[in-house]
């Protein structure tokens, strides 16, 4: 193998960047958050849902918005 060739190499596997463990935990977690959303919506009833939709909905679009004049 060429010189050249092996450094590159060399230069490229030291520059990739390898996971991290708190790389692994980040992913679990967001398993984790995924899976309990579906639970808890199972887990509540439609009325609630739907107060909980209102409220939201209710933050999201009852705020002033300026107007361009």
């Amino acid at each position: 193998m060429d010189l050249n060739v092996r450094a590159f190499r060399t230069v490229q596997e030291a520059l990739r960047e390898h996971p991290t463990t708190e790389d692994a935990k980040k992913a679990a977690s967001r398993r984790g958050g995924l899976a309990g959303g579906r639970a808890r919506a199972a887990s509540i009833s439609a009325e609630r849902r739907i107060e909980i939709a209102k409220k939201a909905s209710r933050a999201r679009w009852g705020k002033q918005h300026r107007t361009v004049s």
